[in-house]
This record gives structure tokens, sequence and C-alpha cells, in this order.
């Protein structure tokens, strides 16, 4: 194979996994810590149908901001009742960005404030717990 044709090789390869854009943990170049932003939902409607529409909310407007490596929404997996599980929430969501810049800016941005907005009459209690990872 030709050292052209393997650097197009590994360039395809690193486009199609992420890499090439940061969107995984192992892809983070800058020796600054990423920043974990997870937060809890406790819903006033617990029904099933108002829990897929925050979760349907939070990809809507939340996932495709600048410096996001990860992105995840969902319910709390009912089967899972250990000890040490919390159980006091609905929907959990789950973002890591690249630095903690990125994650300020997403506090201050139009999509993030219009789904709080959209979505806070329904909220009983919200959590966040944000952390400096590496």
């Amino acid at each position: 194979m030709s050292k052209r044709l393997l650097t197009l090789t590994i360039m395809f390869f690193l486009s199609v996994c992420g890499c090439a854009g940061g969107q995984y943990a192992g892809c983070n170049q800058t020796k600054e810590p990423m920043l974990a932003h997870n937060v809890y939902f406790r819903l006033k409607d617990d029904s099933q149908a108002a829990k897929n529409r925050l979760v349907d909310s939070c990809h809507q407007y939340l996932k495709d901001h600048p410096g996001v490596v990860f992105f995840a929404a969902g319910t709390l997996a009912e089967e899972l009742d250990r000890p040490v599980n919390v159980r006091d929430f609905h929907v959990g969501l789950h973002i890591v960005f690249r630095t903690r810049q990125f994650h300020d800016q997403y506090q201050t941005a139009d999509t993030h404030l219009q789904f709080i907005e959209e979505n806070k009459g329904n909220w009983e209690h919200v959590r966040v717990f944000d952390t400096l990872v590496r």
C-alpha cells in the first residue's frame, strides 16, 4: 500500500469514528481537562410520555453544541435497584465537553435557554453534577 493511500485510509477512518472532530475522549488533544455535565430531572408528570418528551427535547436542543465530545439522554434504568443506586430522578442528561470554555458557552446558548424555557414547567427537581475529567 502506498504511503499516500495509507494516509488517506487513516484520515478516512478517523473522520468516520469521529476522532478527527474530537468527538471521543481519547481524541482530546488539549492538556486542559474535559467537563462532564450530568443533569438529573425529577418530573411533576412522570408518565412515560412526559419522560420521552424530555429525552426527545434534550436530543433536539442540546446535542449539537460546539465542543461536545459525548452526548446521551435517557430514562432511569428501572431494573437496576441495588442499595447504591440513586433512583429519585426520571431523566438523565449526560454531556462531556472538550473544555470548560465550551461548557460555559453552552450555558448561554440560545438553544439551551430555549430547552429550559420549554421544559422547566414539568421539572419538580433538577440536580446538576459537573466534573472536570481526563
